[in-house]
């Protein structure tokens, strides 16, 4: 079968703060590279939105490929492999942070056949330090998007401009 992988980082510049998310993607020799930056998230959110937006840019022809993630986030990797997510699910989310990355997180990762590997983060993995450099370079970029969820999430009744 054939391999898509996929390598993700998030940052935070304080946490919160302003945050970004880092992708490499590498499939038959050919590379590619995704960034963005918010105004003001954490550091777990953008761990979770880059694995997100990484499934989000699959096309269906790889819904008949193995998607392997690497991320240094033990805190996706866990909730995913440990099956926690899909207890929060049955609960409702009940005090559970993310909610809405996560319920988009789910909506991809039924699509395909999904393999995570944990790698230590700052260890000299080339990929996941080029994640890293994006992730951080568009949390200090001057294109920030404003993280909706994380707003919302954190003032209910904020009217976001």
């Amino acid at each position: 079968m054939e391999i898509i992988e996929i390598y993700t980082d998030g940052s935070s510049l304080g946490n919160p703060g302003p945050g970004g998310y880092g992708i490499v993607m590498k499939y038959k020799g050919k590379g590619k590279k995704i960034s963005q930056g918010y105004q003001l998230t954490t550091n777990n959110r953008m761990e979770l939105l880059a694995v997100v937006e990484a499934l989000r840019s699959l096309n269906d022809t790889a819904r008949d490929k193995e998607i392997h993630i690497y991320s240094d986030s033990k805190y996706v990797i866990d909730a995913v492999e440990k099956k926690w997510v899909f207890g929060w699910v049955k609960k409702g989310f009940l005090n559970k942070k993310n909610e809405d990355l996560w319920k988009r997180f789910l909506n991809e990762y039924t699509k395909y056949k999904v393999h995570f590997h944990w790698v230590k983060g700052h260890s000299g993995h080339t990929e996941n330090e080029i994640c890293d450099q994006l992730a951080r370079q568009a949390a200090e970029g001057g294109n920030l998007k404003i993280d909706h969820g994380y707003i919302k999430s954190n003032n209910p009744g904020a009217t976001l401009l």
